[in-house]
């Protein structure tokens, strides 16, 4: 990478071909995502505008090229689950291990205890044994970032002629009270 800054700004509808394009390898060529076929242009507007209705959703930038992107979501769309999320990353593949993907988890994590948010979750492949499609690395990230393992899926996700298991880990990151004051969606915060 280049020596000028790296930020993190809002992702805009703008940013979707670059974000699917950063995407679209791991789609493609990994099993770090269980999606088969990459989505469309307008399929992935359609999701990034679903998320941006509640959620933050940020781009890692340095100059004019984003070099990769974090969002939140729902862990689950019951009103009872409003204060957990579940997170997602992507960074360019030619830029992984640089410091991006704390970078961007770390204003992520800022934002969503604003939001009030309490529960963070990663629902992540895992492979049985590491192969040229999918590895730990994942799982050691979130770790590192101070989540824990709270179950295993086994053989769960079938791509590229392979069965992958599926972890889910948890990070807590505000006070579980009674009553729970009510969380406020990101763009009400803005």
């Amino acid at each position: 990478m280049e020596n000028e800054e790296i930020t993190v700004r809002p992702a805009r509808l703008d940013d979707a071909p670059r974000l699917l394009e950063i995407y679209g390898y791991y789609v493609k060529n990994t099993a770090i995502t269980f999606e088969y076929e990459v989505p469309s242009l307008d399929e992935f507007r359609s999701r990034m505008t679903a998320i941006l209705a509640k959620y933050p959703y940020l781009c890692a930038v340095q100059g004019d090229q984003i070099l990769g992107y974090a969002y939140a979501g729902p862990f689950h769309v019951r009103a009872a689950y409003h204060w957990a999320s579940e997170l997602t990353i992507y960074l360019d593949k030619d830029v992984r291990k640089a410091g991006l993907g704390r970078l961007l988890y770390g204003r992520l994590e800022e934002l969503l205890k604003e939001m009030g948010i309490l529960n963070l979750y990663a629902c992540i492949g895992y492979p049985e044994k590491a192969d040229e499609y999918l590895t730990a690395n994942s799982a050691q990230f979130h770790e590192h970032l101070g989540f824990h393992l709270v179950g295993t899926f086994q053989n769960c996700g079938y791509k590229f002629q392979r069965w992958y298991h599926m972890v889910f880990m948890e990070k807590i990151i505000g006070e579980h009270v009674t009553p729970q004051p009510e969380v406020v969606w990101f763009p009400e915060l803005r």
